[in-house]
């Protein structure tokens, strides 16, 4: 059985992968965050994965690998390091960064967060105050490699 520090690698990993081939710019940069943000947009718009997208399956693996994306990035533009304890059944959701400052964020929660609240709990946002150079709000992107609601790309 994997450790949870593993888990959260691979997982990060993994998710950076699958949102590339649907077309989101997920490179662990500051500036990828805004597509977290787009992603949870499209596939779950007001809150509620679309029927047949992207979260529409595996909601709690997809959420954590989100989660571990999101504290990776922050950690890797800011520093600081994973806090987490394999025997606490709640691990996945507990797991927590903490930064060279003293303070600690938990990035899988504040995903479960933005997925619930919106775009008023946004991920890049909340990465800026950190530190975290993500830059302005990316215009939305067009053309054939834009994904729909379905995950599909045009």
């Amino acid at each position: 059985m994997a450790s949870i520090f593993e888990d959260l690698d691979s997982s990060a990993a993994w998710i950076a992968k699958a949102l590339a081939s649907s077309g989101y710019r997920t490179d662990f940069s500051a500036a990828s965050l805004w597509e977290v943000d787009r992603f949870l947009d499209e596939q779950a718009p007001g809150g509620k994965p679309t029927r047949w997208g992207l979260l529409s399956r595996d909601l709690g693996t997809r959420l954590f690998s989100l989660g571990a994306y999101v504290g990776e990035v922050v950690r890797r533009e800011v520093g600081g390091e994973w806090h987490a304890d394999d025997d606490d059944p709640s691990a996945e959701v507990n797991a927590s960064v903490r930064l060279p400052d003293g303070s600690v964020i938990w990035p899988v929660q504040r995903v479960m967060k933005r997925l619930r609240n919106g775009e008023e709990d946004g991920i890049a946002v909340y990465a800026s105050v950190l530190g975290v150079p993500v830059g302005p709000r990316p215009v939305a992107p067009t053309g054939k490699n834009r994904s729909d609601r379905s995950g599909r790309r045009h």
